[in-house]
């Protein structure tokens, strides 16, 4: 075993510990308060790590681990002594603890002590060092304990002690393993590190060192050994392990474990392991002899018996002596001891019998056979000289002598012919007689200066090493003789040379003939790239040459070749560098090359995806505005790195203005996009539809639905306002469930303008919406005085409401009105009225219903009371016809219009009070403007005291008022006229008018409903002018005007539609 030094360094601190990067590229040492970690190939110091206060005593690169970080607590034991030292078995599950006081404690994971090793020495004997045995080919874990009573000790897990205590003679630091636990390394105060077998036997020393050896370690899976010392210095060793072996016919002895000889015969496979417990320096083995040299004495072995296959040896002689030799021979009665220039020969009892002193150094002996005692030995001396000697005689006989040093030689059978390998590893065989060389094994190598490849070939078949087989496949390439090559390369099984040949072969089948073509093919293969280019050039390749060099990424020299040559090239050359800067990871260096190149694109796309918004404004700052896709490319980064303005900046550059409308609707800037939208009305989907999507998602919906509508996609405003009607009155929000359903029905009515197919049925939709709107405006007030507890209605508004609802809900109940809650309010509200007729007619229809539990008692003690009251409505309550002047019942089978004319009463959208209105159709072929004109022609007639009308008209409501001064109308009205002529029958006739009719009436008598196309305008005569009346110009809901004001000051809007007082007229 010899120790050679790789590398040293110093530093100024003391070396604690150290430890190797699980795979060995690295080490960490610890020096004072830093860190350093070197480059294990060549101990280049890579970098220190500062961060430590204090001084490092201990440094460990993680593995399986025992604590993390995600654990919030590390369990803590107590121990009897200070603990310097601990070590973990290889499964994990045990913990070695060494103490001051000279006991060793083997714990559980979970602390729990299992084991505990009380040392001889006791506090006397602190234990410094321990190592468990990484080895997982033994039974069991043993341990390795060096204490400061300069002991080496090994004990299994149970505690047993392995052996006896191995003395040291001097104290012990630091003790580790190799990584297959078969040696062991053991430093301290000797100022050296030793070798040690797993069983503790010394095998030798490992460098000197000028200070205590603090810390050593190995390399994992190597034979490299790194040292600290208490100076600083750092010392990397390489341990090279020799081969101890030696020869005879069928029988080869070898050292294995450094300790141990195995005998092996080579026929029968039979082994045989001698244990010999101390360093096997040398072995030699004659017929059933074997001598194998310890360090202070020599064994000699014979077989027990002569059999050609007995394998049993026992010892015969013992030399205690210490030896110093080069080689070592035995024969049957004696051992010949090689030291240089001189041979001895020792009997087996260690006498001195003969001693030859040579000139030259001995470098190979060989015991050739002959009687016991009496054996011939070949002797190959460093300067050639080949001798024969005698153990029994005292002189040499010199067979012959060569130019070159021998390495190894021996004799035929018939001691005719002598071979010898010199030290070039030519074999040469002479006739021993005559001295006449009969054979040489380099000729080979003169045929190829003759470039005679097929003769090589064939002396190479004789027998030749694989470096030989590929020196004659190279010079036979080169040669271009192909044949051969490929006969050699399939020798070494080189499959990448016998690629080439078969490319290049079939090349020449296709008919190429250019030598120096294939020839630069050769040279690029082996390495030869300039001779190569050279080639490819010659031959009018150049473009080979480039790819050659760019493909190994030498373009320097690329760019050399080139010289100033087509501008084409050099950036193919330069995108190709840039290519490989990008796959080697060096982005930076890469968009440099592309910029330089014009290869704009590859390069956004390395600083987009490496974030680098400064690089990418300042390219699409410097691309001209022609260069759409990369700045595209640019302002797509821009989005995706979160820096829109970037972004819009570059759309604006190119003109792109639906991609900059896009941006400002993915990035919610929705001031921008409406900016841009009123600019460009091509763009208004583009905004409005994206913006109505974002509000609904944003539980914005009555946003979203005008958002939608404004884009003109009706339909999703339907679908969104239908969504927003059917939440309201499932959460029984039902003032806005009527708001949404008059909404729906203005949309349907919109899309019966622009759409003829579907006119008739958004018609039909537009009136079920408005009935609707209604129906939930008036059960709203029901709803609140069933559920609040206080009202906020008169008892005659929810008489009159309650009333309504009943005649409206003839048909069927809409989904969340509630007939017990509608009837129940009429029947509280008519007893309180005296309407009590009809307040037991609600109570009689309560008892058919399904009444919840909170109105049960109340209903029950109503139905009993109202039968105390008498059987008739208070005539105060009844409604009345303004067309034919007929009282009406509380209760109409009707509905909501007279049960004499059939004429449909007009209510106030507050109160639901019958407005005195009457509603009158213009006659065929009067239009609707001529209408208006002939009504605003002429004002009505008054009587002799003068009237004084006022009207009140503006963006929100049309009012007439007439001071109490005023007289009534004449009562020549031909509008009062028409109403008597045309009331009474089953069937109701409406009140058509002529012009004469229209002339006659005063435009402050009129309210007009002005609906849109395809609607008809609706007219209506105000039959009591000193009663004034308030139409909504968005909804066309009638009110009292008094009931309207204060209703607008209350919520600042139109209490049907919501429509705002300060918005302009619809």
């Amino acid at each position: 075993m010899r120790a050679v030094l790789t590398w040293r360094d110093k530093v100024e601190q003391c070396i604690y510990d150290l430890a190797f990067k699980p795979d060995g590229t690295q080490l960490i040492l610890a020096a004072g308060n830093r860190l350093l970690v070197y480059d294990t190939s060549d101990g280049t110091l890579i970098q220190p790590l500062k961060g430590h206060k204090d001084t490092v005593y201990c440094v460990a690169y993680a593995k399986d681990g025992l604590w993390s970080p995600e654990q919030k607590s590390v369990s803590k034991h107590k121990s009897s002594s200070k603990i310097t030292c601990c070590s973990w078995t290889n499964d994990g599950q045990y913990l070695a603890l060494g103490m001051f006081n000279g006991i060793i404690s083997i714990r559980n994971k979970n602390g729990e002590e299992k084991v505990k090793i009380e040392r001889p020495g006791g506090a006397l004997s602190p234990i410094w060092s321990i190592c468990w045995n990484p080895s997982r080919d033994e039974h069991n874990d043993i341990l390795a304990v060096a204490d400061w009573g300069q002991k080496l000790s090994f004990y299994q897990l149970s505690g047993k002690q392995v052996g006896k205590d191995r003395p040291l003679n001097f104290d012990p630091c630091c003790i580790s393993y190799f990584t297959k636990g078969e040696y062991i390394l053991l430093g301290g105060s000797d100022k050296q590190v030793s070798l040690f077998t797993k069983d503790g036997v010394r095998l030798g020393t490992i460098g000197d060192q000028s200070s205590w050896v603090w810390t050593c370690k190995v390399k994992p899976d190597s034979n490299y050994v790194v040292i600290g010392c208490q100076d600083g210095t750092i010392s990397f060793y390489q341990l090279i392990f020799s081969t101890v072996h030696g020869l005879y016919k069928d029988r080869y002895a070898y050292r294995d474990s450094m300790t141990d000889v195995i005998v092996q015969h080579l026929i029968t496979e039979q082994k045989v392991r001698i244990k010999c417990k101390e360093l096997v320096k040398k072995i030699a083995i004659y017929k059933n002899r074997l001598a194998i040299q310890l360090p202070e004495r020599i064994l000699i072995y014979e077989l027990y018996s002569d059999d050609s296959s007995d394998m049993h040896y026992r010892v015969k002689e013992k030399i205690v002596k210490k030896f110093e030799c080069n080689l070592l021979v035995v024969c049957s009665d004696h051992i010949i001891l090689c030291q240089e220039k001189r041979l001895q020969c020792l009997s087996f009892g260690g006498t001195k019998e003969r001693e030859w002193q040579m000139e030259s150094l001995i470098r190979y002996i060989k015991v050739i056979g002959g009687p016991p005692g009496r054996e011939g030995l070949l002797v190959g001396l460093k300067n050639g000289q080949i001798l024969k000697i005698f153990v029994d005689n005292l002189f040499a006989i010199v067979l012959l002598k060569q130019a070159t040093a021998v390495r190894c030689l021996d004799m035929s059978a018939s001691r005719n012919k002598l071979a010898v390998v010199d030290e070039n590893d030519t074999c040469l065989v002479y006739d021993i007689h005559t001295k006449e060389l009969l054979f040489q094994s380099a000729p080979m190598y003169q045929y190829l200066d003759r470039k005679m490849y097929k003769e090589a070939y064939q002396i190479a078949c004789l027998g030749v090493t694989d470096a030989d087989w590929r020196e004659l496949a190279m010079e036979a390439l080169e040669g271009l003789e192909f044949e051969t090559a490929k006969k050699a390369f399939t020798r070494v099984q080189d499959l990448r040379y016998l690629e080439l040949i078969n490319s290049i072969e079939e090349r020449k089948k296709r008919g190429e003939t250019n030598i120096e073509l294939f020839l630069a093919d050769v040279f690029a293969y082996q390495g030869k790239f300039h001779e190569a280019a050279k080639l490819y050039k010659r031959s009018g390749h150049e473009n080979l040459a480039l790819d050659m060099y760019t493909d190994l990424r030498m373009f320097e020299y690329a760019k050399d070749f080139l010289g100033s040559g087509d501008p084409k090239e050099t950036k193919m050359l330069i995108t190709k560098q840039a290519d490989w800067a990008r796959n080697i990871n060096e982005p930076k260096a890469a968009v440099e090359m592309y910029l330089s190149a014009g290869e704009h694109i590859k390069a956004i796309e390395i600083s987009g995806d490496h974030g680098w918004v400064d690089m990418l404004i300042d390219i699409a700052r410097k691309l001209d505005k022609a260069e759409r896709e990369p700045l595209l490319l640019c302002a797509h980064y821009f989005k995706k790195l979160d820096n829109p303005g970037y972004a819009a900046e570059t759309y604006l550059k190119i003109g792109d203005l639906k991609s900059l409308v896009q941006l400002h609707v993915e990035t919610q800037r929705w001031d921008e996009a409406f900016a841009l939208g009123e600019k460009h009305p091509e763009f208004k989907d583009d905004v409005y539809v994206p913006y109505a999507q974002w509000l609904a998602e944003n539980d914005r919906f009555e946003e979203a639905q005008k958002a939608f509508h404004k884009a003109g996609r009706q339909s999703e405003a339907v679908k969104v306002l239908e969504q927003l009607t059917h939440n309201a009155v499932v959460e029984s929000r039902f003032n806005d469930a009527a708001y949404y359903y008059w909404m729906l029905s203005m949309q349907c009515l919109d899309i019966a303008q622009v759409d003829k197919n579907q006119k008739k049925e958004m018609l039909v939709k537009f009136h079920h919406f408005q009935h609707l709107a209604e129906l939930y405006h008036v059960y709203h007030s029901i709803q609140r005085y069933t559920e609040e507890p206080f009202s906020f209605h008169l008892p005659e508004t929810l008489f009159n409401i309650s009333r309504f609802l009943l005649h409206s809900l003839s048909k069927e109940t809409p989904l969340g009105i509630s007939k017990v809650n509608t009837l129940f309010t009429l029947a509280k509200q008519s007893k309180a009225l005296g309407a009590y007729k009809l307040a037991r007619h609600a109570y009689d229809k309560l008892q058919g219903l399904q009444i919840p539990a909170r109105f049960q008692k109340s209903i029950e003690l109503g139905s009993l009371t109202i039968r105390s009251k008498p059987f008739h409505d208070s005539e105060e309550l009844v409604p009345l016809c303004y067309r034919c002047s007929t009282n009406n019942p509380l209760l109409n089978n009707l509905g909501n219009v007279c049960i004499n004319c059939r004429q449909p009463f007009v209510f106030s959208a507050s109160s639901y009070e019958v407005l005195h209105l009457v509603e009158f159709y213009l006659e065929e072929g009067i239009t609707d403007e001529e209408a208006v004109a002939l009504i605003d022609l002429e004002a009505p007639r008054l009587t002799k005291k003068e009237r004084k009308w006022q009207e009140i008209a503006n963006n929100n409501s049309q009012t007439l008022r007439l001071d109490e001064t005023v007289d009534r109308i004449e009562e020549d009205d031909p509008f009062t006229a028409k109403l008597s002529f045309e009331q009474g029958g089953s069937e109701f006739v409406p009140v058509v008018v002529n012009r004469a009719v229209l002339r006659s009436m005063s435009r402050r008598d009129v309210l007009i409903k002005r609906w849109p196309r395809p609607l008809q305008w609706q007219y209506f005569r105000s039959l009591l002018p000193d009663a004034s009346i308030t139409m909504c110009p968005s909804c066309f809901q009638m009110f009292h005007s008094e009931d309207y004001e204060l209703l607008v000051l209350q919520h600042n809007c139109c209490p049907y539609c919501r429509r705002r007082i300060d918005e302009a007229s619809q």
